[in-house]
């Protein structure tokens, strides 16, 4: 194995030379304490940065054993150590020439805790995973300013962040505890009867709609459980902790405008994942099985059945292979419903303001006005209940202009000043009072879920002369060969690693599992179990950094939204 001293007498030997010198500098370097490991050089000073890892003994690291005794544990030191090491190389990184010349950087983690590529943490030794910019003047090697980055910065930043001894150890192990006790609830929330749960003393509200860090200005208002829907857990760590338990069922979220309605809601989509100390929310969790749903105008739909909402087109067309290339508001949003469903959500998270109208509620003047013979819509208020009663699908919906949705729902939890009340027993009563006159349209059962079978030569990730191109367009899109997938209604992505690793679960699982008969959730199952057995890394053979833990949810969105998806339904109008 060649050592730093070896690659330095490369980078002065090319230094000067065109940029494609630096080729030479790939392979494997013994750095004293870690090893270097120089996997790809970027072929142009303006091209995507070279990847390197760095490994280091867990002997020399120093971590003990409890700091990655579980996965929970072993997910958030991981995380940690990422932080630790994207503040070391911000210290140090220095614009250094054209291109991306002097770049050090890491996947930069945000509020929540995810599984990540950028740092793996074994028994046997820490890696970190992450990407320079080879320095150069124009197109020529600037093999010195390598040489400092390399041999000196580098080093450095390894020093500094995967050490054990140079950390913060109170901070390290109040990040590794914070998880794993969120970890702990969220397993708990099912037995206990719940969805999901806030803790008292949370803080809900962020900065802004493009700052997710908490509120810290102004009126900043901590979250008080009502006393009829406060629970108790004990966590391993923390103890006793006390918040509002939301239950199964159908939960109704309402009050009036700026009160905090939809605030409490996105803090629920997102206790499906962890949260670093300090966010506000780190004790506000969610079953992970629960799925936001938002009416998506435009999107492609790939025969689904959506009659249990939509029946009875004109000209007698079938809604039970529905496709469209350009979906209304309410169709959409029954598609997005039944995909859900057929990826395995266990709950639906709605919110008026990003729903159809007319898929949520028909009311009794309309029904006079418009008979359900000329009305293909069910709204989803005749459907909600039959959801829970035939597939046990919870649902909590915010709800602040029609109260026909009494009727169906088991908890009602008003906003008020940001502020939790328990109205179900006064909502009740309204519901009995003022009874409703509109009749209700969706027949004695939900209906049926018919699976589907996608086909594997209509997802294709080539593009020109590279057999495979895939990447993030940030958290709103995946290009996917010559395919943009739009994923901006898919509002429980974070992070734009999340979308890399979808996008390449894509083609894994297109390459291992679309063999034209397993049906679409049977392929989630199959990459679900790879991923949770070998991590990660088990999509892609190159080490990469620059992956994220994703849900089969996200990656089903992916999937149901690429437009040249072809599917065969299984015992459909077409299996």
């Amino acid at each position: 194995m060649s050592s730093l001293q070896d690659l330095r007498r490369i980078l002065l030997r090319i230094d000067g030379r065109g940029y494609k010198a630096y080729k030479d500098i790939e392979g494997v370097y013994q750095a004293g304490s870690f090893t270097l490991f120089v996997d790809h050089v970027q072929g142009d000073p303006f091209a995507a940065p070279s990847r390197l890892r760095v490994r280091v003994p867990m002997k020399v690291a120093g971590f003990p054993g409890q700091t990655f005794s579980n996965r929970s544990r072993r997910t958030a030191l991981a995380d940690f150590l990422t932080r630790a090491f994207y503040r070391e190389a911000d210290k140090l990184e220095r614009k250094s020439g054209s291109g991306k010349s002097g770049m050090i950087s890491i996947d930069r983690p945000g509020q929540e805790i995810l599984e990540r590529t950028s740092v793996i943490i074994t028994s046997e030794w820490v890696e970190a995973r992450f990407v320079v910019g080879l320095p150069a003047a124009g197109r020529r090697v600037l093999g010195k300013v390598a040489d400092e980055i390399l041999t000196s910065k580098v080093p450095a930043i390894v020093e500094k962040s995967l050490f054990y001894r140079n950390l913060d150890h109170e901070a390290l192990n109040l990040h590794i505890t914070t998880a794993e006790d969120a970890d702990a609830l969220r397993a708990a929330l099912r037995k206990a009867g719940l969805v999901a749960f806030v803790a008292d003393g949370s803080i809900l509200p962020r900065r802004s709609g493009i700052d997710p860090r908490p509120l810290s200005q102004g009126t900043v208002v901590t979250f008080k459980s009502p006393p009829s829907l406060s629970r108790a857990f004990r966590l391993p760590n923390r103890g006793v902790v006390r918040g509002m338990g939301i239950p199964e069922g159908i939960t109704l979220i309402v009050g009036g405008g700026y009160h905090g309605k939809s605030t409490l809601l996105n803090a629920i989509e997102l206790g499906v994942y962890n949260h670093i100390p300090g966010d506000g929310r780190e004790l506000v969790v969610t079953v992970k099985d629960a799925v936001k749903i938002r009416a998506e105008d435009g999107r492609r739909v790939e025969k689904v059945d959506i009659s249990p909402f939509i029946s009875n087109l004109p000209f007698g067309r079938s809604t039970r292979d529905f496709c469209t290339d350009n979906a209304s508001g309410s169709t959409s949003q029954a598609a997005n419903i039944v995909e859900a469903l057929e990826a395995g959500a266990g709950v639906l998270l709605l919110d008026e303001d990003t729903s159809a109208t007319n898929f949520m509620i028909r009311d009794h003047r309309m029904q006079e006005l418009v008979s359900k013979e000329k009305e293909p819509i069910t709204p989803f208020l005749d459907k909600v209940r039959q959801l829970f009663t035939d597939y046990r699908v919870s649902t909590v919906l915010v709800m602040g202009g029609s109260g026909d949705y009494f009727d169906v729902a088991d908890t009602v939890i008003m906003m008020d000043e940001y502020l939790p009340r328990d109205v179900t027993a006064r909502a009740k009563e309204i519901a009995s009072k003022y009874r409703a006159e509109r009749k209700h349209e969706g027949g004695d059962r939900f209906g049926d879920i018919t699976p589907r079978v996608p086909l594997s030569g209509s997802l294709d990730p080539s593009k020109g002369k590279r057999e495979v191109k895939i990447g993030a367009r940030g958290v709103k899109a995946i290009l996917f060969g010559t395919h943009e997938i739009d994923l901006s209604a898919v509002e429980q992505l974070v992070d734009p690693s999340q979308l890399n690793s979808i996008g390449q679960a894509m083609y894994y699982a297109r390459e291992k599992y679309m063999d034209g008969a397993r049906s679409l959730s049977a392929i989630l199952d199959a990459v679900e179990q790879d991923v949770a057995q070998g991590g990660l890394d088990v999509l892609d053979r190159r080490p990469l950094g620059d992956y994220a833990g994703f849900r089969r949810y996200e990656l089903a969105a992916a999937i149901n939204r690429l437009r040249t998806l072809k599917v065969r339904q299984i015992g459909g109008e077409n299996g």
